[in-house]
C-alpha cells in the first residue's frame, strides 16, 4: 500500500517502508491462539504477526486523520524474512522490483520493546550439510563408514566451539534428517546449521572453523571404519546469507526515531538485531528496526506469546506511527 500525500494509492513513488512477516514454521501447522487475560499464545503471534495488526492500525488512523506527508510512504507486507527465505522479499523490493532504486529509507517493524531502535544488523550464514556414504545393511554391512556417526561427531565438535560474547556470536544446529530405516546404515544424513555474529570478522572466523570441523569429521570417519564400498564425503550448501550493516546514530532517520521515543518520556536503547533492515543497511540505504510493541517471549517456538495490554500497545503504535511520519517529513535528507 502506498500512502501518497494523504491518501492510499497504488501509485509510483515510495519511501520509508515497513516490514511485516510471520515466523517460519513447517507447512500444515494448525495454529490455535490461546488467550489468558491480555496474553495471547500461538506460533508466530508476536514475531511478526503482531506487526501486521499494528501497521494496519496505523494506516487506518492516518486515513481517518487525513494526514498529509511531504514524502510518499510505501507499506509493504513481504515474504521470506525468516529461515531459508533468506530475506527474499526485501531483497526483491530493493534490487529487482518496481521500486528498485527508489526507496530512500526503510523502517522494519520488528521486535517487542518500543524504546529500542535496531540500528545495526546481525550477520548470518546458514548451511545445509549432507554426509554421504555407500550405506548398507546394519548387520551385514557393519563396519562400513556411517554418515550418521560422522554427523554426530561434527555436531559434538560444533557444540564445543568457543565464541565471543562481545561482539555476540552464536551457532545452532536446527534441523536433522536422513536415513531410511532403523536397520540400515544411512547413505545420506543432513543438518541445517545457523551461524551468527554482530561482527563480520567474527562471523567469517566462525564459518572457517565450521568448515574445518566438517572436514575433520569426514576424515575421522573414513579413518575409523571401512571405505571398501566407498569413502564418506561431505557436501555443503549455503541456504541463507544475511549481511551485517549499520545506520549511524547521527543519521536523520535514527535521530527522528530517538526524538519520538524521548517525546514519550523514555530514553531510547540502540541494538543490533536481525531483520529486513539488514539488506538496506548493507547497500547504503538508511534503515532501522522499530518495535511492534508489547511484552512477549519464546519467539520461534510453539508456545510463543505476546501481551496485548492496552496502555503499552497503544503507546507502541503511537511511537511507530510518529516515527514513520517524522521520517516522511524529514525528506530522507
Amino acid at each position: 500500500m502506498l500512502w501518497e500525500s494523504g491518501r492510499v494509492a497504488a501509485a509510483t513513488r515510495c519511501l520509508p517502508c515497513c516490514r511485516i512477516s510471520i515466523a517460519y514454521f513447517l507447512r500444515g501447522l494448525i495454529v490455535n491462539v490461546k488467550r489468558t487475560g491480555t496474553k495471547l499464545a500461538a506460533p508466530g503471534i508476536g514475531d511478526d504477526s503482531r506487526a501486521l495488526a499494528v501497521v494496519l492500525q496505523i494506516l487506518r488512523a492516518m486515513a481517518a486523520a487525513k494526514f498529509q506527508t511531504a514524502l510518499d510512504i510505501l507499506f509493504v507486507g513481504d515474504v521470506g524474512e525468516e529461515g531459508e527465505g533468506d530475506l527474499r522479499g526485501v531483497k526483491y523490493l530493493l534490487t529487482k522490483g518496481k521500486y528498485k532504486d527508489r526507496v530512500k529509507q526503510l523502517i522494519a517493524v520488528d521486535g517487542p520493546e518500543q524504546i529500542r531502535i535496531g540500528t545495526a544488523g546481525v550477520g548470518t550464514k546458514r548451511y545445509r550439510v549432507s554426509f554421504l556414504g555407500p550405506g548398507g545393511h546394519s548387520y551385514l554391512a557393519f563396519g562400513l563408514v556411517n554418515p550418521a556417526f560422522a554427523m554426530g561427531n561434527a555436531i559434538a565438535k560444533i557444540a564445543r566451539l568457543k565464541v565471543t560474547d562481545q561482539p555476540k556470536t552464536t551457532f545452532n544446529v536446527g534441523v536433522l534428517s536422513g536415513g531410511t530405516s532403523v536397520n540400515s546404515i544411512p547413505a545420506k544424513v543432513s543438518m541445517d546449521v545457523d551461524l551468527r555474529s554482530e561482527s563480520k570478522d567474527e562471523l567469517n572466523k566462525l564459518v572457517d572453523r565450521f568448515h574445518s570441523i566438517l572436514h575433520e569429521a569426514a576424515v575421522e570417519e573414513n579413518e575409523a571404519r571401512s571405505t571398501k564400498q566407498g569413502a564418506m564425503v561431505v557436501e555443503t550448501k549455503l541456504i541463507s546469507d544475511r549481511p551485517t550493516g549499520e545506520t549511524p546514530h547521527d543519521s536523520p532517520l535514527v535521530q527522528s526515531a530517538a526524538a519520538v521515543i524521548r517525546a514519550f518520556g523514555h530514553e531510547p536503547l540502540y541494538g543490533v538485531i536481525s531483520t529486513d533492515a539488514n539488506i538496506p543497511m548493507s547497500i547504503g540505504i538508511p534503515a532501522v528496526a522499530v518495535a511492534r510493541g508489547g511484552k512477549g517471549g519464546r519467539q520461534h517456538s510453539l508456545d510463543e506469546w505476546v501481551d496485548v495490554e492496552e496502555n503499552s500497545s497503544v503507546e507502541a503504535a503511537q511511537i511507530l506511527m510518529l516515527t514513520i511520519l517524522a521520517a516522511a517529513a524529514a525528506g530522507g535528507q
